[in-house]
C-alpha cells in the first residue's frame, strides 16, 4: 500500500479558500475592529515581511474570538458543500482519484481550517490533517491546538498519525515553501505539479 500527501490550497484547489472564508464567518463589526488591529501585519504580509502562518494565527485570533463552536461548525459546512467544489482544480482531483483507484490511502495536509476541511475530506472519506480551531465551554477561543498547521508542523503530524514503514511508496503534492518538510519526507515528491528529485528544485 502506497499513501498519498496532498497540500489543499493552491494544490487541490485553484485559490486560497481561508480568506475567503474569513469574509464569510468573521462578523461585520469584527472585521471592523479586525482591520484596524492586524491591517499593518497584513500589509507586511503582502510585502514579504511576516510570514503566511503568522499573520493567518493573528486572524483567526481577532476574527473567531468568542464566537459559537455551532455557528462557525454550520458555516463551514455550508462552505465545504457550496463553495469548495467550485476551488477544485480538475487535473488536481483526477491525481487523487487515481490514488483511490490504486487503493493507497490519502490525506489531505493543510494549514486550512477543520470547520470547513474536515467535512468536505469526511464527505470524500479522505484523512485530515488540519490546523484545529480551540474551543472552550461552546465557544472559539480564536487560538488553534498545537498552533498553525505548515512548514514543519505539517511533516510533525503526518508521522504522527502515519507509519511511515507501513508504505511501498509515499507521495507528496504541495505548491508553497510551506509545504517543504512534507514532501521532504515522501519518496515521490511533486511541487507545482513538476515531480522533482531534490530539496533544490522547491
Amino acid at each position: 500500500m502506497n499513501l498519498a500527501l496532498f497540500d489543499f490550497d493552491g494544490t487541490l484547489t485553484d485559490s486560497d479558500t481561508y480568506s475567503p472564508f474569513v469574509r464569510v464567518a468573521v462578523r461585520p463589526s469584527r472585521m471592523l475592529v479586525g482591520r484596524l488591529v492586524i491591517g499593518p501585519m497584513v500589509i507586511a504580509y503582502r510585502l514579504g515581511i511576516v510570514s503566511a502562518a503568522a499573520t493567518r494565527t493573528a486572524v483567526s485570533r481577532v476574527g473567531f474570538r468568542g464566537e459559537p463552536v455551532s455557528r462557525l461548525g454550520e458555516l463551514g459546512r455550508l462552505y465545504a458543500t457550496e463553495v469548495l467544489p467550485k476551488t477544485l482544480r480538475s487535473d488536481a482531483m483526477e491525481r487523487l482519484e487515481w490514488h483511490r483507484t490504486q487503493g493507497d490511502e490519502i490525506a489531505v495536509v493543510s494549514a486550512s481550517l477543520d470547520v470547513y476541511l474536515q467535512p468536505w475530506c469526511d464527505r470524500l472519506g479522505l484523512h485530515c490533517i488540519c490546523t484545529q480551531l480551540e474551543q472552550r465551554d461552546g465557544r472559539c477561543t480564536g487560538r488553534y491546538v498545537r498552533g498553525d498547521c505548515s512548514g514543519a508542523e505539517k511533516a510533525r503530524r503526518v508521522a504522527e498519525r502515519f507509519d511511515p514503514h507501513k508504505y511501498a511508496v509515499i507521495y507528496a503534492y504541495g505548491d508553497t515553501d510551506e509545504d517543504r518538510q512534507m514532501l521532504e519526507i515522501a519518496h515521490r515528491r511533486f511541487y507545482r505539479w513538476r515531480e522533482v528529485s531534490s530539496e533544490s528544485a522547491f
